[in-house]
Order: structure tokens, then C-alpha cells, then sequence
């Protein structure tokens, strides 16, 4: 790197990418995002998660009938054995995102929604990405979790990706979610006094080569998640959009719980 190149990214660094995040709405990428405003007002979507519950035969069927599904990471492992692709794609895990940018630039979705921070800093660029603005919020208390109301100016980041789609579903007018493959239940995790909690009997996710490289991955920590997840639907509830756990099983009790087989009938 020459004189004239470590120049320009220090002054992209010290002044650019300050400004830009604190007027995110008026770059390109806050004006892609402010697209979404309301574009699904009153109807109903899927988050997908990746645990060890998740069916392909599940995903065929929300394939069938026309359902606006999210998904995440490295969903694109299940592919092979269905039809059915998510409408939306969301990564914020730098380390995961890291070892799969190839896979996810050749991802076919909608929109694929990726931090903008991941592209500045940890130089992970995706093909298409509608790039947001992640603010990190070092909170305990589920009262103080803050959710976003204007997703072009920052998405607010939390210990599952499950709280950013809620944040963008909760803007782009959907007044249902419908969550399934969230087990909240991992092999290895760690809990808020920083232990690690093995549980040989469960598997992490629907299939083995999710994490390959887990030891370069980050421990999940359920208890932080939890807290996460009482936030979300404090903040749904506030906002009259119900959430719902279609899981089959797991461990996640903090929303409703639905068959996700009456929900076609």
C-alpha cells in the first residue's frame, strides 16, 4: 500500500464513514432500505431458523403456498433438498459470513440484508446486499432493548439475527411472524457468567456441515438471547404484531406456541 492509498483510507476512515453512519438514511443505502416502508402492510412472513428441527419438507410447503419467509447464515445447506428459497437473506455474524461470503453472493433472494459495517470493516463484500447500519446496544434488561422504527437509519444489534428481521418485518408492515427452526438449544453454549455448557445429546443444526469450522465461530449464548427475545416481543407486541413459535420442539418459550401444520388448513 503505497503513501497516496494509506492516505485515502485514513481519510475514509476518520471522516467518510463517520459521516455517512450518522446520516445513514441519506446515502444510497438508507434510500435502497426506505424502499421497504410498509411495501407488506397487514400480511404475514417466516423467519427460518437453522437448528436441528427444521424440515425441508416444512420449507416445500411454505414453497407452496406463496409464504414471504427470512432466513439466515448458511440456510443455503438445506438447498438441495427443496425448492423453496427465502424472499429475504440475512448475515450479520462476521465470522460466519466470513467463511461463506462466496456461497452467499451466489445466493438468489430478493434482498439480502447485510451490515454495512461488515463491508467498511472486515472488507466482506456481497453481491447485491442492501447494506443497513448496525448499532450495538450493551444492555442487560429486556425493558431497555431498542428496536428500530426507521431501518434507513440503523437496525439495532442484539445476540440473534432473529431480533434484526424483526426489526425489518416490523418496517416493512408484516403484522404477523411466524418463527420455525428456532430451537434455542445448542451443544455448546455459554451462559451469561461466560461458562461453557455442553450438552451432548442435541445437535446445533439441520445439518452437520453448518459449522464445519465451528472453532473458529462464536459460542452462542442462550441466556443473552432469551433476554433478546423477550425484548422482541415486548417491542411486536407494542406495535400490535404478533409473533408466534411454529418451531417443532426446542427450547424457546417466550413466544405463543402453533402447530405449524394448521397454519395451511
Amino acid at each position: 500500500m503505497n503513501i497516496f492509498t494509506r492516505m485515502a483510507a485514513s481519510v475514509q476512515a476518520r471522516y467518510i464513514i463517520p459521516y455517512q453512519q450518522s446520516h445513514f438514511s441519506r446515502t444510497k443505502y438508507g434510500k435502497q432500505l426506505a424502499l421497504y416502508k410498509r411495501k407488506f402492510a397487514g400480511k404475514r412472513c417466516f423467519l427460518i431458523g437453522n437448528g436441528p428441527s427444521l424440515r425441508a419438507e416444512d420449507l416445500t410447503r411454505l414453497h407452496e403456498a406463496g409464504e414471504i419467509t427470512f432466513a439466515f447464515n448458511r440456510i443455503y445447506n438445506i438447498f438441495d433438498q427443496t425448492p423453496w428459497r427465502p424472499n429475504f437473506y440475512i448475515s450479520q455474524d462476521e465470522k460466519m459470513l466470513a467463511g461463506c461470503a462466496d456461497a452467499v453472493c451466489g445466493l438468489k433472494a430478493d434482498a439480502k440484508f447485510i451490515p454495512i459495517q461488515l463491508k467498511w470493516w472486515n472488507d466482506i463484500a456481497i453481491d447485491d446486499a442492501k447494506y443497513f447500519n448496525i448499532v450495538g446496544q450493551q444492555v442487560d434488561d429486556p425493558q431497555q432493548f431498542l428496536f428500530s422504527d426507521d431501518i434507513p437509519r440503523c437496525v439495532y444489534n442484539s445476540s440473534t439475527g432473529m431480533y434484526t428481521a424483526a426489526q425489518i418485518a416490523a418496517y416493512m408492515g408484516f403484522a404477523e411472524i411466524y418463527m420455525i427452526g428456532v430451537d434455542h438449544h445448542f451443544r455448546v453454549s455459554q451462559n451469561n457468567q461466560g461458562e461453557i455448557v455442553v450438552d451432548p445429546s442435541v445437535k446445533d443444526y439441520f445439518t452437520d456441515k453448518y459449522n464445519e469450522d465451528k472453532d473458529k465461530l462464536y459460542i452462542p449464548n442462550t441466556e443473552r438471547s432469551t433476554l433478546t427475545y423477550v425484548a422482541m416481543k415486548r417491542h411486536c407486541d407494542s406495535r400490535r404484531i404478533q409473533v408466534y413459535n411454529a418451531t417443532r420442539g426446542g427450547k424457546l418459550e417466550v413466544f405463543p406456541r402453533v402447530n405449524f401444520d394448521t397454519l395451511f388448513r
